[in-house]
């Protein structure tokens, strides 16, 4: 019998005995410290001859740990481990493969605490939204065991007479994982285990901002029993491991999440054809967004002004989803961003590691001179009305920001700038706030904030993202509740978290015999 599926509950931090262990967990975390953390090919650690740090973006002086750096020929060995296990793992049953993943499920959750604590060091994310992280990442196990298993029962077909017929799903082969940053235990669980449970093989290129969470997650797939060669952690740049990976003749798979940037690079370089490649390389990305939340004359404007701020500045913006545009109509206008401007001054911020902080840092130094790039930007296309600077701390800390007068076609309106920046827009009413809202290369979420019925079914007819969200934030989309993936350059409309995500890697067979 199939189990049904539940979303894992988050922990209750005013609770003391949470409290307690989480703040245990992160001493245990300090205590490890410079540890290094190898590759894995073929259930096997190894070391090359390069490493690189990786700090903790709260205090840039703390060294979380040491990561081995893969070159190529080290990447042509763990392209060919998951060659080899990929013949023996597509024959394993869907039944016992799905049981990997319950079991690796049932560890997270053992581990809560401790996989929580490295993505407050490692990442920067306050104690909520790690835990978040930790918890979206138990449901992709949950849920995607729960549907391969699904997938493997008897697939309904017209019948006819004098035959049998049948249709199933069979594995691709050897695919690449490329995750983010940004969730550094979510996405890439949710990434790898997908492609994992329908018998693909997988060589995993984790982001090199946060390898340590990488190397926890490898270890509890260990632990649950996967395979050797299975699945493969490879720790390297982009530009030189990367784009061996995509080209690569033997990859049958990309699953990507990150920037726009490259992502069309990915999509470009891997549909090109190489010499004894058999296949087209089925390709999945997800590229960001510039999202939008409406606030119309009739909203409860409290409530969206609270939830603008939730979805702007939660995770120091550094989401997809986040919301870089509040479009306000005219006649709320000056209240509106009044309440926004005074909460927003009230904002927190400090080390991840403090409960009591909002934000905390941007995740490195990039990001940060990209932050202030943009802030520049606005200074010449709009009006700050607060923040725009770093903050003067030893981390990567910068003030939530807010500029008003901002046109639609203007570049604060429409780049992505992954960082705690909202731009306001005022519009004279609700036909036009859907038109600036639509008018950006992206379509991942918005929000809608208006008690008025006929302006939602507008909204659910002509706002074109692929989550949008009525009288509620534009960001937290849980698994199996709100699948998630979006349009236009937003990426190649792969739904995470949903039920037609595991199709995108396996193939249907249809099999007919002849009574």
């Amino acid at each position: 019998m199939i189990p049904d599926f539940k979303n894992e509950a988050p922990t209750d931090f005013s609770d003391e005995k949470n409290q307690n262990a989480m703040l245990q967990a992160i001493k245990k975390a300090k205590n490890e410290y410079g540890r290094e953390y190898e590759l894995v090919i073929d259930g096997k650690k190894v070391k090359s001859d390069d490493k690189f740090a990786s700090i903790n973006p709260s205090n840039p002086d703390e060294v979380v740990g040491y990561a081995f750096s893969a070159n190529r020929e080290i990447t042509e060995r763990a392209i060919r481990a998951a060659s080899k296990s990929f013949e023996e793992w597509k024959l394993v049953s869907p039944g016992i493969r799905a049981r990997y993943l319950f079991k690796a499920a049932a560890l997270m959750r053992k581990r809560k605490a401790e996989l929580t604590a490295a993505i407050v060091l490692e990442n920067g994310k306050n104690w909520v939204e790690a835990d978040g992280d930790v918890a979206e990442a138990i449901d992709f196990l949950d849920y995607y065991a729960i549907r391969a298993l699904q997938l493997a029962e008897r697939q309904p077909l017209a019948r006819i007479k004098g035959e049998d017929n049948e249709l199933y799903y069979i594995p691709l082969g050897v695919g690449v994982v490329i995750s983010p940053w940004n969730f550094p235990l979510a996405i890439l669980t949710g990434m790898t285990v997908g492609p994992l449970v329908m018998g693909n093989s997988i060589v995993l290129k984790p982001a090199s901002n946060t390898p340590v969470v990488a190397a926890k997650f490898m270890e509890i797939m260990e632990e649950a029993g996967v395979p050797d060669g299975v699945i493969n952690l490879v720790y390297g740049s982009g530009s030189d491991i990367g784009h061996y990976l995509v080209s690569h003749p033997g990859i049958r798979f990309i699953n990507f999440t990150g920037s726009r940037e490259v992502g069309l690079y990915i999509v470009e370089e891997g549909n090109k054809i190489r010499e004894g490649q058999k296949w087209i390389k089925r390709i999945s990305a997800e590229m960001g967004g510039k999202n939008a939340i409406i606030i119309d004359s009739e909203a409860e404007v409290d409530s969206a002004v609270a939830c603008v701020i939730a979805s702007a500045f939660g995770y120091q913006g550094q989401k997809c989803s986040a919301c870089s545009r509040a479009i306000i109509d005219e006649k709320i206008y000056d209240y509106t961003v009044q309440q926004l401007v005074e909460k927003t001054k009230a904002i927190r911020i400090g080390p991840a590691e403090d409960r009591e902080n909002f934000m905390g840092p941007l995740i490195d130094q990039a990001a940060l001179d990209k932050f202030l790039k943009y802030v520049e930007i606005g200074n010449s296309e709009g009006r700050i009305l607060c923040g725009g600077s770093r903050l003067n701390k030893s981390g990567y800390y910068v003030e939530p920001t807010i500029f008003e007068g901002i046109e639609p076609r203007a570049r604060l309106a429409q780049e992505e700038i992954f960082g705690p920046l909202l731009s306001l827009i005022k519009v004279k009413d609700f036909d036009q706030a859907l038109d600036v809202a639509n008018d950006t290369e992206y379509g991942l979420t918005g929000s809608v904030y208006s008690n008025n019925w006929s302006k939602l079914e507008k909204s659910r007819r002509d706002f074109h993202v692929g989550n949008l969200y009525f009288n509620r934030k534009s960001t937290s989309a849980l698994v199996g509740v709100h699948p998630f993936g979006g349009y236009n350059m937003s990426g190649t409309g792969a739904k995470a978290g949903g039920n037609d995500y595991l199709l995108l890697f396996s193939q249907a067979k249809a099999v007919s015999e002849e009574l």
